[in-house]
């Protein structure tokens, strides 16, 4: 058991370094990104709006039912057009 503990020890003490030095370069990447998004026009970016839907589900059906009338009446014009 003991043979297996030195090894073991130092790969976690090289992790835990590792991990340390990449949660440095995280932060001050993090920090760069921020300072670029305030200062690209002096204030902060907006946050983005939640995902809502335009339309409701009678607004769509009446739109449906307006655009297949629509395409019903266009398809008959053509029938006419062809024949001339």
């Amino acid at each position: 058991m003991q043979d297996i503990r030195k090894p073991l020890q130092t790969a976690l003490s090289r992790l835990q370094t590792d991990r340390a030095r990449i949660d440095k370069q995280i932060s001050a990447i993090e920090t760069v990104l921020n300072l670029d998004d305030q200062s690209s026009n002096g204030r902060r970016p907006r946050a983005r709006k939640a995902n809502t839907r335009g339309m409701s589900a009678a607004a769509r059906r009446a739109v449906s039912k307006r655009m297949k009338a629509y395409w019903a009446k266009q398809r008959k014009g053509q029938g006419k057009r062809k024949a001339s």
